[in-house]
């Protein structure tokens, strides 16, 4: 199990939901969103090991010392049932801590995620940016990684948050850079996990997403029993910010449908 005790925030009272970040992101990533559920919900956001104010510990990491983290943390808070949204990365760990520990969760989503693992192109991908950023440090990797995550359309209009996003970004270690996408890379498909679940899985689409391909997400989202899709016209692959009003109407139907 993992060790690593994380960063977080937890607001307002109610039935819990909780939002796991992305890569080179943090749990502030979420704060429009909880700032408008926290009336109803209790919102719990940790910041992964190695992001924003949670210590890496260790070296060799995987997306289930990740959500093994995270469960470490919903032990401590006594949550025995949640529902669980994963952004990208955070998707990824969301798969893992619902094929670990299913009897938590009422529901899980992905934000922008896949249960697809990575194309032999995308692990390529993965090793060259371990190798640039081993190389050349963090800096002019952060520079360049967000406004390509948002779809073109949007990306003067959003200029402010790329610039946060950029911001908290460099915080980021180049250790933690480096263990997180080798642990993307070799990630598991969790395609049969998503055949077998018996929980609903809600599934928030951009149609412009250049990290996960629409095409791919919309393949996916036919495979559970209960699915929930929303799909966001206009939206790269930063939903929260691209569609703000969209995405906290397909969280709170999903909630108020299956936190019961």
């Amino acid at each position: 199990m993992a060790s690593t005790s994380l960063s977080f925030s937890d607001k307002g009272s109610g039935f819990p939901i909780v939002f796991i970040h992305g890569f080179c992101e943090n749990k502030d990533v979420w704060n429009e969103l909880s700032d408008s559920l926290q009336s109803n919900y209790r919102i719990i956001s940790p910041d992964l090991p190695g992001f924003g104010a949670s210590p890496l510990n260790q070296k060799d990491t995987s997306i289930e010392f990740y959500a093994d983290a995270v469960k470490n943390l919903l032990d401590s808070l006594k949550i025995d049932k949640c529902i669980m949204i994963g952004h990208s990365l955070g998707g990824y760990v969301t798969l893992s801590f619902a094929e670990k520990y299913p009897s938590l969760l009422k529901g899980f989503g992905l934000f922008h995620s896949t249960a697809f693992a990575d194309s032999e192109e995308k692990k390529q991908n993965r090793n060259k940016a371990v190798e640039f950023v081993e190389t050349n440090g963090v800096e002019p990797f952060i520079r360049v990684f967000f406004a390509p995550l948002f779809a073109e359309i949007n990306r003067v209009n959003f200029r402010e948050k790329i610039d946060w996003l950029t911001q908290q970004g460099l915080k980021t270690s180049k250790e933690s850079i480096i263990a997180a996408t080798k642990a993307m890379r070799d990630r598991a498909d969790k395609l049969s996990l998503l055949k077998q679940t018996k929980l609903p899985v809600l599934f928030i689409i951009g149609k412009d997403d250049s990290a996960v391909p629409f095409e791919k997400s919309m393949e996916q989202s036919q495979i559970p029993a209960m699915a929930e899709v929303c799909i966001l016209d206009q939206t790269g692959h930063m939903g929260m910010f691209e569609k703000k009003e969209e995405s906290l109407k397909a969280v709170r139907d999903f909630v108020e449908k299956f936190k019961h």
